[in-house]
């Protein structure tokens, strides 16, 4: 009952639109920000946003949002970031997670990564359909966001100084089994991501785990520009 208490706090129209907000940075969010996001008063956004922490749908903390410390740097801040806790309701009750783990742990056991792969290679490629390879970073972001995974563009600077784009991910749709099976899951995850992009057109998918995201970013293919 917890979990559907929690989910049904996002009812109202602007407690999601503020849970939305919060969780597409990635980041700690203040109220100001928050509220000037959701097109709200700063008191109403307040409320929500800790309702949204009673409910453990956020987490709150406070620093000073000026960046500097000692006198004169102001009172800390209410910020807030997305809670780490997943929720999930299935009625009547079903419990996939456990299946999934038994199934990883035997794969595991087996070594069965090879096969795996090639499992999730082709699924991707039926989730695609007819359609051509993926054309480029802006419609992979698009099929990303489609699955769950929640990509967001990022900027690097090259070794040459240009400026290299990668799409990196906040959300892991397999977390929850990825963190038991890590080589296992990611490896499947990778495998996925080329069936579903495809791997002979102008972006690719490859490994870069980074802590709270999700090990497989995309980026243009060597000899393309996007």
């Amino acid at each position: 009952m917890e979990d559907i208490d929690a989910i049904a706090a996002l009812q109202d129209p602007v407690r999601r639109r503020l849970y939305e907000y919060v969780a597409a940075q990635g980041r700690e969010v203040g109220r100001n920000e928050a509220a000037e996001a959701a097109g709200v008063a700063r008191t109403l956004a307040a409320h929500h946003l800790d309702r949204l922490a009673e409910a453990g749908l956020l987490e709150s903390g406070s620093r000073r949002l000026t960046g500097r410390s000692g006198p004169g740097a102001g009172r800390p801040a209410k910020v807030y970031t997305r809670a780490r806790a997943e929720r999930a309701v299935s009625l009547p009750a079903r419990d996939y997670r456990t299946a999934a783990e038994l199934l990883a742990e035997a794969a595991e056991q087996a070594g069965l990564d090879a096969g795996l792969c090639a499992a999730a290679r082709r699924r991707g490629e039926a989730l695609r359909g007819s359609a051509a390879p993926c054309g480029g970073l802006e419609e992979a972001m698009e099929m990303l966001a489609a699955r769950g995974y929640e990509p967001h563009l990022e900027g690097a600077e090259g070794a040459t100084g240009a400026a290299a784009r990668v799409v990196r991910m906040r959300n892991c749709p397999f977390h929850a089994v990825a963190e038991r099976f890590p080589p296992l899951v990611c490896g499947m995850n990778l495998a996925l991501l080329e069936g579903l992009l495809g791997t002979d057109g102008p972006v690719r998918a490859r490994m870069d785990a980074r802590p709270g995201e999700c090990c497989v970013v995309v980026e243009t293919s060597k000899n393309n520009n996007d």
